[in-house]
């Protein structure tokens, strides 16, 4: 694969015990991390492409869900940085590259580890 493929990472904060609110602001969070890495060529929330009626508090974005775009060569650094960022907290996030796309969940940081191995697995074959 060529080192300049971008590679598209979506990740979601789904923990079960957390209200939107929280799960978005983790969300928010995380972008703003991201926003400042060099690594990253984009990241921004993902945008609901059916907001409910009424709904002005989340902004037409997806509760707790963000999307990150990367060359090739930054994609295992981004997938370090969300180890240690994301280690402890239930997450799912898929990763599209090459015509390929491979989606993991992750509930502990022993899981997240496993995921983001299977990732870099899947991005380097």
């Amino acid at each position: 694969m060529a080192s300049n493929s971008s590679i598209k990472f979506t990740i979601a904060f789904n923990d079960p015990d957390l209200e939107p609110e929280d799960l978005d602001e983790q969300a928010q969070h995380l972008v703003s991390e991201l926003k400042q890495m060099d690594e990253v060529d984009e990241v921004d929330r993902v945008i609901d492409p059916n907001p409910p009626e009424g709904n002005k508090s989340m902004g037409g974005f997806v509760v707790g869900l963000l999307s990150a775009e990367v060359s090739m060569a930054n994609a295992k650094k981004l997938l370090g940085f969300l180890g240690d960022r994301l280690g402890a907290k239930p997450i799912e996030f898929t990763v599209e590259g090459n015509g390929k796309k491979l989606s993991v969940k992750a509930n502990s940081r022993e899981e997240l580890e496993s995921a983001i191995k299977a990732a870099q697995d899947f991005l380097a074959a």
